[in-house]
This record gives structure tokens, C-alpha cells and sequence, in this order.
């Protein structure tokens, strides 16, 4: 008597689904040491020194007397979000480029044979990250910052009008700034490349347009990441020269959705 093998009938070929990339590029992220090293800087970097600058100015405004009417207590207190864009956009590049540098993401493309998902889960699991650990980083920062600018008696609160906006807004736009990075990566691939080219992007630009003849300075700076952006943390005299808070994020996502949609194009193109 013989026995007869049969191939199982019951197990077909593993189907790719966009929950399964998105899981993978979950346990890759935190795996990554990078990860967890670039989010504890911008956490110290967005508290320490919103508290630093809320202790310096309420340390001023106590020796000098009153602040003016210009005062931004909320938009002190989230002061070092502006530093911190550099541990966050640095962090979306290495998410890609190390993986182009290891060659691992050769890996990554064989188990998706399709490149779209691939840029989605990666975008997607970033910025979910870096949205949760920047709305707590901000409100940290926020809460921090009013207890210490308390002896003024010109602090904040969260009733303050505003004050939710410039917290939410902060952490949107570093997530923004961080999904520009990860475009970038995907379109430039070399670390040092695409870090120059994001730091060019929202530092040296609004440079660049301050040696501009007027008006045409002011009507460039203003479309620009860091001017539009960060407009959403400002709470008090607004600047009529400047686009709107939510115009200035909007402004700054179309600069994300511009990187993404161009390291589509790239991925597409040269790992396809």
C-alpha cells in the first residue's frame, strides 16, 4: 500500500493587501533606532525650549515692565517646533534613504509588487507617528510654557482664542514638514542629498526672498513652507502681509503632496 501526497488545495498564493504593507512599514519604523533617537530630540527640542523662551521673556517682562500689545504668549511656548522641523525632516529622510543605502528596499519592493503602496504605507505610518508624538510634544510645550510665563499675569490658556489652533497646527506642520522629507527621500534617495534639498526648501528659501526688491520678497516669502506654515501657531496681530493659518498649512501640504507625488513618480520609474 502506497501512500498518495497531495498538494494542498486550501492554501493559495499570499495576497499583498494594503493593511499587510502598512503593518510592515509599522514594525521597520519602530525598529529603527533613528526613529525613537530623532522623536526624543524634537521632544526636547519642542519643550525645552519652549520652555526657555517662556522663562526668558516673562524674566524680561518682569524687569521691563509691560510686554506691548503684540505679545504672543501661545506662540512663545511652541517656539521650538521651528528647531524641531530639523529632527523631524531628517528622520523622514533616513526612513527612506536608509533603506536605499542598506539596500533593503529591494526587499521592501519584491514582497510589493506594486510601488504605490509601498510610498502610501510608508507616508502613512510616519505621519501617524510623528502627528501623535507632535500634538503631545505641542501640548506639553504649550502647558509648560504658560505656567512659567505665569508671573506676568499675560499667559494663556487653553480658552484662550487660538490657543487649540496653534497646538493642533504646530503638530500638522511638522508632519507636513516630515512628509516632504519622505518625498524627497523617495525622489533624491541619497541621505545627504535630500536632507541639502529640504533644508534649502524651508530654511534657505526665505532667505533667498529676503534679497528680493519689494514687493516681490514679501509676495514669495509667504508661499513658502516655513512663512505659510508656521503662520498657525501666531495667535495675536496677525500679519496682513502673511496668508491665513489654515491657508498657510494648506500651503505647506501642497508643498508635502508635491515631494510625495514626485517620489511616486521616481519609485515608479527607476524601481519598477
Amino acid at each position: 500500500m502506497t501512500a498518495t501526497l497531495s498538494r494542498p488545495t486550501d492554501l493559495g498564493p499570499g495576497r499583498v493587501t494594503q493593511v499587510g504593507v502598512l503593518r510592515s512599514e509599522w514594525i521597520k519604523l519602530r525598529s529603527l533606532r533613528s526613529t525613537w533617537f530623532s522623536l526624543l530630540a524634537a521632544f526636547v527640542i519642542i519643550d525645552g525650549l519652549g520652555t526657555l523662551f517662556s522663562a526668558l521673556r516673562a524674566h524680561d517682562i518682569n524687569q521691563h515692565g509691560g510686554a506691548g500689545f503684540d505679545f504672543d504668549a501661545t506662540e512663545v511656548s511652541l517656539r521650538g517646533v521651528f528647531l524641531a522641523q530639523l529632527a523631524i525632516g531628517v528622520l523622514g529622510v533616513l526612513v527612506i534613504s536608509g533603506e536605499y543605502s542598506t539596500g533593503m528596499i529591494r526587499s521592501s519592493l519584491a514582497a510589493v509588487p506594486r510601488r504605490t503602496p509601498v510610498l502610501v504605507a510608508k507616508a502613512a505610518v510616519f505621519a501617524g507617528v510623528v502627528l501623535g508624538f507632535s500634538l503631545v510634544a505641542s501640548f506639553g510645550a504649550f502647558m509648560i510654557g504658560q505656567q512659567v510665563q505665569a508671573s506676568t499675569h499675560l499667559q494663556a490658556s487653553l480658552s484662550t482664542p487660538g490657543a487649540w489652533r496653534a497646538i493642533v497646527g504646530a503638530a500638522l506642520y511638522l508632519t507636513l514638514i516630515g512628509l516632504m522629507a519622505v518625498g524627497l527621500g523617495f525622489l533624491i534617495r541619497v541621505t545627504a542629498g535630500a536632507i541639502a534639498a529640504l533644508f534649502g526648501i524651508v530654511l534657505v528659501a526665505p532667505i533667498l526672498a529676503e534679497a528680493l526688491p519689494a514687493p516681490y520678497g514679501t509676495d514669495v516669502d509667504k508661499y513658502l513652507p516655513l512663512t505659510a506654515g508656521m503662520r498657525v501657531v501666531a495667535t495675536v496681530n496677525p500679519d496682513s502681509n502673511t496668508l491665513g493659518p489654515w491657508a498657510g498649512i494648506g500651503v505647506t501640504a501642497l508643498y508635502a503632496a508635491v515631494a510625495l507625488a514626485a517620489g511616486l513618480v521616481a519609485l515608479r520609474r527607476r524601481d519598477g
